[in-house]
């Protein structure tokens, strides 16, 4: 029996990735997307286009896994034991990802996904699903635990919050990016119980 080959070529750098997508977040803010060049970013990196592309096969996909990596930080799933407590941090996270730094580029990102197909996409599985995902994760915790009765299409939940929170801080004359961390955090309690009895919370009696 032929033993498998070796795998070829070094095991990726993690410091070099996040190199590239901090210089595409720093290229991004201060040129735009439309401006933002592959050769560019890797020339802040420091390294080749070559090396960028063996990372990412486009610029779409670049650009949105730098501000997806940037959320990330942002945004760390909770389990709190109660739907208040889950659902107060999911709004937060919300909140503080879509203002400041990370909403600044957000908010260019949208505006030129209205014409860039693979970039709307991208932004779908970076922002979108997750959000989705975690919110069907907080309600069958709450099922579970007899807060609340099943939810019928609990995958569409998420929406309710990306909505309201896109609204507030995208559709507004004040940008994402003007709105310190108070703000956000006070929006989002704001959300809270609109989002409870949304989901059939029926609260304390």
């Amino acid at each position: 029996m032929t033993a498998p080959a070796a795998r070829r070529g070094r095991p990726r750098d993690a410091t070099r990735d996040r190199a590239l997508l901090d210089a595409t977040l720093a290229v991004l803010t201060e040129s735009g997307y439309g401006a933002l060049t592959t050769a560019a970013v890797a020339a802040r990196a420091g390294v080749s286009t070559a090396t960028l592309y063996r990372r990412w096969p486009s610029k779409e996909v670049l650009v949105v896994d730098a501000a997806a990596a940037y959320a990330q930080e942002l945004t760390t799933p909770t389990d709190t034991g109660t739907l208040e407590g889950d659902l107060r941090a999911l709004l937060r996270d919300k909140a503080t990802s879509l203002t400041g730094k990370e909403g600044g580029v957000l908010r260019t990102l949208i505006g030129e996904a209205a014409y860039n197909t693979a970039l709307a996409e991208a932004l779908t599985n970076a922002f979108m699903l997750p959000v989705r995902r975690r919110m069907e994760e907080i309600t069958q915790r709450a099922v579970a635990r007899g807060e609340i009765p099943p939810v019928e299409h609990a995958d569409l939940l998420g929406d309710l919050v990306i909505g309201p929170m896109m609204s507030r801080f995208f559709l507004t004359p004040l940008r994402a990016d003007q709105v310190d961390a108070a703000t956000a955090a006070q929006t989002a309690d704001h959300l809270l119980p609109l989002l409870l009895r949304a989901v059939g919370h029926k609260g304390q009696d």
